[in-house]
């Protein structure tokens, strides 16, 4: 059904399990379930891959919460390096920028919003499955709503850094790329490669505006106004043009 979506009708990133993505060799994360696109390299990561991510994912979450507690102008890449227990160097050898170093900790989101999709029930319509996808990835787990404030703290922080947000916009749109061998995966061969296009676009923007309109209030992490139902909404109105198409 080349470019027709009759009948094939669903993060910023939720940041939530991300030592367990981290952890790719992690027990945990084989119990899950987790599944990736076959364009994914499967190749287990060496013990150097796994340090360097985890160092890396550390420094992230430092730059985060120093963006968030000072914003990033008032934040040196000494202080993120320094919060991270490594040396100036070490950080530059990972990271151009300052900016740069919260680039982990929201792919790490966006990675583990893929892999719930692309580890749906091939049964379940697709757009529906991407639909549940995009409301476990945003809903916190009971009271873990670290994730999800970090990401509003880092939003509000990039308002006045065009620097972070355009490693925000990068993040998101490599997500976008990404997310459409998943979806011409979960679609077989009723989806084609413009079909796909699209539905990651719906997909990628319908997270990230949920997001970034979620960053601008104080609405709560879950229930209403949070980023999960912003985010479903959007993908509704969003998709509902293409089931038509």
């Amino acid at each position: 059904m080349t470019g027709d979506l009759s009948g094939f009708g669903k993060l910023c990133y939720t940041l939530r399990h991300l030592d367990t993505l981290c952890q790719c060799g992690d027990e945990r994360h084989r119990s899950r379930g987790i599944a990736y696109a076959s364009n994914v390299d499967e190749r287990p990561p060496t013990l150097t891959e796994r340090r360097k991510a985890a160092t890396q994912l550390e420094l992230a979450r430092a730059a985060a919460r120093l963006f968030t507690d000072r914003g990033p102008d008032a934040t040196t890449a000494e202080e993120i390096a320094a919060a991270g227990g490594v040396a100036l160097r070490t950080f530059y050898r990972y990271f151009r920028t300052k900016e740069d170093a919260v680039a982990p900790l929201l792919t790490v989101g966006a990675d583990h919003w893929r892999a719930l999709l692309a580890a749906s029930d091939r049964s379940v319509d697709p757009l529906i499955a991407i639909e549940r996808a995009i409301a476990e990835a945003l809903t916190p787990p009971g009271d873990d709503l670290e994730g999800v404030s970090w990401t509003r703290g880092l939003l509000r922080a990039g308002v006045d850094d065009p620097a972070l947000m355009n490693v925000w916009y990068r993040v998101n749109r490599e997500s976008e790329t990404k997310l459409r061998g998943v979806i011409l995966e979960l679609g077989g061969p009723t989806v084609d490669e413009p079909t796909a296009r699209l539905v990651a676009a719906a997909a990628t923007d319908a997270i990230r505006i949920a997001l970034e309109a979620w960053a601008e209030t104080d609405d709560p992490e879950v229930g209403p106004g949070s980023p999960a139902e912003r985010a479903v909404h959007n993908f509704r109105r969003l998709s509902a043009g293409l089931t038509s198409a």
